[in-house]
């Protein structure tokens, strides 16, 4: 009966939050987590963490994670150049740097310098674009800073756990392994995409009946995270480098994009968000000192990314467009909460750390887009189309 009502509850929140999130104009990811607290033990207690749930939002997550990988375009990071590889790696060199600062400043782990460094794609892309920032040179800087921060951070994480989990020794030498076997299917895919063409253009056509296109994602990615359970790595990492081998190899994915997205946050992306809102421990942040160490650790969040950005001053920004840059890189998502529920898993973190660190992709994921629209020099055409 518990399985039975918390499937329904969450079949129509999936449906009908995107609507409220609209009226609201902040990300549905948002309403999302804000819904799964509602509803959750800290709040109603409609529903909880069955393992029908459970199983749907892990499975949400590692569709999550192969979409952060799937939708890296790689032909936009070849037109950049070195120039802008080199300034995203300075500037994510110089958030870590701040980000291990902060951490031992307020008196947390290692894993926590990750959590601070990492920034979210999802919400950097959509908001360039709406302010016409895609296309200059500041908006490829910031892009090119998240994809880094993102990549690197998530890596790192992967390799963090092992340690955690089975510590230092040879079963390091599964990472290696790994990014083998990455090379192995990625030159397999090739090989079939170059003898097979017409079966790979039908992945990509908009009206297939059997939807080869997805089949072939879903594939890959369990493909990746079953190979990262005997080798004892994350399965995360494994469904994020299933999206990105996908992505170099098929360069013009074409109406698969968007069926991916759809099938994808259409439905179980947002059971993880939700599910995320259930375990939420809003009590937690109600116990004395909490709150203001959360608003400690949102200030040292904002501030890693702010400083970090000045790197963008040597590439002739103006003080004005380096501090919108830092906003924007700023916001946290999906990312870092899927970092903080690997945190918690492992021990890192304890429930209350972990309901600060959700508060604070909250807080970012709404405020950050909306000052970053405010501070940056928009463009002529942007300014133009924003008037009209």
């Amino acid at each position: 009966m518990e399985d039975a009502v918390s499937i329904i509850v969450i079949a129509l929140a999936a449906f009908l939050l995107p609507f409220a999130a609209d009226h609201f104009r902040v990300p549905a990811i948002v309403l999302e987590i804000v819904f799964g607290i509602v509803v959750g033990p800290s709040l109603l207690g409609l529903i909880h963490s069955t393992e029908v749930f459970a199983f749907l939002a892990e499975l949400g997550f590692f569709l999550l994670m192969f979409l952060s990988g799937f939708e890296i375009d790689l032909h936009q990071m070849e037109r950049q150049g070195k120039v802008q590889v080199f300034t995203a790696l300075a500037v994510f060199g110089l958030t870590l740097l701040l980000a291990n600062l902060s951490a031992g400043f307020l008196g947390y782990g290692r894993f926590m310098t990750l959590l601070l460094a990492t920034t979210s794609v999802g919400l950097v892309v959509p908001t360039l674009r709406t302010t016409g920032m895609s296309g200059t040179t500041l908006g490829q800087s910031i892009l090119m800073s998240a994809l880094a921060a993102d990549f690197l951070t998530l890596v790192a994480a992967a390799v963090f756990a092992m340690v955690t989990e089975h510590g230092v020794g040879w079963h390091l030498l599964n990472f290696p392994m790994l990014f083998l076997l990455i090379a192995m299917v990625l030159l397999a895919l090739r090989r079939f995409a170059w003898w097979y063409p017409e079966k790979v253009e039908r992945m990509f056509a908009r009206d297939d009946p059997e939807e080869i296109g997805i089949r072939a994602c879903l594939a890959l990615m369990f493909v990746f995270v079953g190979l990262s359970y005997p080798l004892k790595v994350e399965p995360i990492l494994g469904a994020f480098l299933a999206g990105t081998v996908f992505a170099m190899v098929f360069r013009h994915r074409g109406h698969l994009e968007q069926k991916m997205s759809g099938f994808s946050y259409g439905f179980l992306v947002p059971i993880f968000f939700i599910h995320i809102g259930v375990g939420f421990d809003l009590r937690a942040l109600m116990e004395p000192g909490v709150l203001l160490a959360a608003l400690k650790l949102l200030a040292a969040a904002v501030l890693v990314k702010l400083l970090a950005a000045s790197v963008l001053l040597f590439r002739g920004q103006s003080p004005r467009n380096v501090l919108a840059a830092g906003v924007l890189l700023s916001t946290r998502m999906s990312l870092v909460i899927a970092m903080a529920e690997l945190g918690t898993r492992l021990g890192l973190l304890d429930r209350t750390l972990e309901a600060q660190i959700i508060l604070l992709a909250v807080v970012t994921a709404v405020v950050a887009p909306i000052l970053f629209r405010m501070l940056v020099s928009l463009p002529p055409q942007a300014r133009s189309g924003i008037q009209s």
